[in-house]
């Protein structure tokens, strides 16, 4: 049975990452539950992307909500504690320039073909985590909001007919940035891959949960403040279409993850004079439609 109509996180604990289950009372902590009710299950999100079975996980959402010691397997969403939701993707990929405002609004000419760059595994942050901003060598940090393609399945060569049935789910992100690094050489690289600057999560939604990843709202709020608000429906390329492009250049694999590209509103974006780089102690919260609304405290 694949993933359908399920809404998966990653836990972290005292002995690792686990896998998490989103339910109507709780998230069900799937290792204890499985142990507890005596199901195997699949306790690791990779797992799941990776095609396991996804039968037990249902039979244990319905034991934990139906029988009495169930209560204990399923803790509220405020308590838990996240880890990255994809914790070990073999790549990720980014996608820059790809909203049309976001273009404008930075002086950027529309990208003929996607602009593509990349992030390692350091860069990953949970929900509720911390991005240890690098003062040392950076002062110019900024948000981006992005909606993030899970993938699910081989990907070569794939026309963008068939892409987004390549695609495990889908979750919300942030392409957090040193701007000042990014001018440092004409890669980008410098200033995408400082520790923590992915923050991923909560949640990888089932990708048939999502019926048209182009018309999702998405928006990232500052201390309560609201400072992108935009819909993914303004990218320059599709995910379908970017699935379908990276596909051409490289072997795309189940976990591999994807973020597509920020709209407009970004620190970047504003006239120098207006330029206020946020700072330790804001929090961020960066949210997209369906997907979720990660939040991280700069630190």
């Amino acid at each position: 049975m694949k993933a359908r109509n399920m809404t998966f996180c990653t836990l972290a604990g005292e002995g690792g990452y686990t896998l998490g289950l989103r339910t109507g009372r709780g998230i069900l902590d799937v290792a204890r539950a499985s142990k507890l009710f005596r199901i195997k299950a699949p306790t690791d999100i990779h797992a799941v992307i990776e095609g396991a079975d996804c039968a037990p996980l249902v039979k244990l959402a319905k034991k934990a909500l139906s029988d009495r010691r169930g209560g204990s397997m399923l803790m509220p969403e405020s308590r838990a504690r996240s880890g990255p939701a994809v914790p070990r993707p073999g790549k990720i990929i980014c996608v820059g320039l790809n909203y049309r405002q976001h273009a404008r609004e930075t002086g950027n000419p529309i990208p003929p073909v996607p602009i593509l760059f990349n992030k390692y595994n350091n860069t990953l942050v949970g929900h509720r985590g911390k991005i240890r901003l690098p003062k040392k060598v950076s002062s110019q940090f900024d948000y981006e909001v992005e909606l993030v393609l899970v993938m699910g399945r081989v990907a070569h060569d794939v026309p963008e007919d068939k892409a987004l049935s390549c695609v495990f789910g889908y979750a919300s992100g942030n392409d957090f940035s040193a701007r000042d690094l990014m001018r440092v050489t004409s890669q980008l690289m410098l200033g995408k891959t400082c520790d923590d600057f992915a923050p991923l999560g909560p949640w990888v939604v089932s990708a048939d949960q999502i019926a048209d990843p182009q018309n999702l709202r998405i928006a990232t709020y500052v201390n309560g403040e609201r400072r992108q608000d935009s819909s993914t429906a303004d990218m320059i390329y599709s995910s379908a279409q970017i699935v379908s492009y990276c596909s051409r250049h490289m072997t795309l694999r189940p976990g591999d993850i994807i973020y597509t590209g920020t709209p407009q509103g970004v620190i970047l974006g504003y006239p120098p004079d207006k330029q206020v780089w946020p700072k330790p102690g804001d929090k961020v919260v960066t949210e997209v439609e369906k997907c979720g609304a990660p939040e991280v405290t700069l630190v």
